[in-house]
């Protein structure tokens, strides 16, 4: 196809008290620019990733243990409550829309009315993937929900533009970016120029404008795209990371990919450059405060980037957790004041905390889902909703997916 569109005071002990008490329909069109495609979009409060309302929690000890789980299957802090909003293969509420199989990978923004929009990837193979759209209105109901995308195939996670389209990935060989509209108003634009290869998550740094791109596979990369014109996708220069230096902290050395775009007997984007360093199963990423943070699966670890110093360190890593309550990492998001969310795919189908202070805990945990994955985390604008799936279910079939909306005092504990 033509180109067309994340240091208190608190204690380790603190923390491991805490983990002991907690038990422990549209098309794809070509056009060039990004900007003038945006342009007719609806305006929008500025809030890129769907947490810059979201507040610090000034110790996961505050928040107490996890209760015993609720009708819907979720152990949840005191004070926490939580409510279905879709299930694969049934109309959303009374909308008459059918929520699509395989929930992936998740982002919330503003409406504009006082209300949000919550989109949702679908992971199907075979040019049966895309993205849905679940709108609320002020109070929370369910007004509407709708196709922002289809015809693509296993739409994974993805990122939110700093103008308000979500750019769905790909996990695909040769898989492309795809740059939605969340109102379902234009039609979906392929992003060509950030490569083709198993697209998993993408995060812009908002400093730059330069984009930061993980790649789903074993020797996956860790890549960066640099569009020639400010918030232009149509082109630029897609990079590829080496990692220099014998341990953590590494710097990074960025080496240009010959051939974005491969052709279908093309050399695949990971193996274009020899001597660039492979991540082990790239997941989600999330640029906040001059650091992008993302995760690879493989070894169970979160990175943390610092992109002005070029350095790259291990800001956890389930081997050397001294409690390692965080396994399967996967989705990550970043709230405004630095507390890293990651949800698990598999582990113990929790999604954990990792405060600024090196405090991990869970904050949900998902009780009979053992065969699914915690996916889409994302917060209501003003920080009092999370949004998840289980992509699988309780049966571990696509078909049978749940997405969920959690409430509670995210803010001000």
């Amino acid at each position: 196809m033509s180109e067309t569109a994340v240091n208190t005071a608190s204690s380790l002990e603190i923390r491991r008290d805490f983990l002991r008490r907690s038990l422990i329909g549209a098309g794809l069109v070509s056009v060039g620019s990004s900007s003038a495609w945006a342009q007719s979009l609806p305006a929008v409060p500025a809030n890129p990733q769907g947490s810059e309302g979201l507040q610090t929690i000034a110790s996961l000890a505050a928040l107490g243990p996890l209760q015993a789980p609720d009708a819907n299957g979720l152990r949840l802090p005191s004070g926490f409550s939580s409510r279905v909003i879709a299930r694969s293969g049934q109309k959303v509420a009374s909308t008459g829309y059918t929520w699509h199989s395989t929930p992936d990978g998740g982002a919330c923004l503003a409406s504009g009315d006082g209300g949000w929009i919550y989109l949702s990837n679908c992971e199907l193979d075979g040019g049966k993937g895309g993205v849905s759209a679940i709108r609320f209105n002020s109070t929370g109901g369910i007004t509407s929900a709708y196709s922002i995308c289809s015809g693509t195939s296993r739409n994974c996670v993805g990122g939110m533009s700093p103008w308000k389209t979500w750019l769905s990935c790909e996990e695909v060989d040769r898989g492309r970016v795809v740059e939605c509209d969340p109102f379902g108003q234009k039609a979906p634009v392929v992003r060509n120029a950030l490569g083709w290869f198993d697209h998993e998550a993408l995060t812009f740094d908002t400093t730059t404008g330069f984009i930061y791109l993980t790649e789903d596979k074993s020797d996956g990369r860790f890549y960066r795209f640099r569009p020639t014109r400010a918030n232009d996708l149509s082109s630029g220069t897609l990079e590829v990371a080496r990692r220099v230096g014998s341990a953590a902290p590494y710097s990074l050395q960025w080496l240009s990919v010959p051939t974005p775009n491969p052709s279908s007997s093309g050399t695949r984007t990971r193996k274009q450059v020899s001597s660039s360093s492979s991540f082990n199963g790239g997941e989600g990423c999330w640029f906040h405060k001059g650091v992008v943070y993302f995760t690879t699966k493989g070894d169970n670890r979160v990175w943390a980037y610092e992109t002005a110093a070029n350095r790259l360190s291990i800001l956890y890593d389930d081997n050397t957790a001294s409690n390692p309550v965080l396994t399967g990492v996967d989705n990550v998001i970043v709230s405004a004041l630095g507390d890293v969310y990651v949800a698990e795919d598999g582990g113990d189908m929790q999604i954990c905390v990792i405060r600024p202070s090196g405090e991990v805990a869970p904050i949900v945990k998902l009780e009979g889902h053992n065969a699914s994955e915690m996916t889409g985390i994302a917060f209501s604008p003003d920080g009092s909703r999370l949004y998840f799936s289980s992509q699988r279910g309780t049966t571990g079939s696509g078909a049978n997916g749940v997405s969920f909306e959690v409430r509670g005092p995210f803010l001000g504990i």
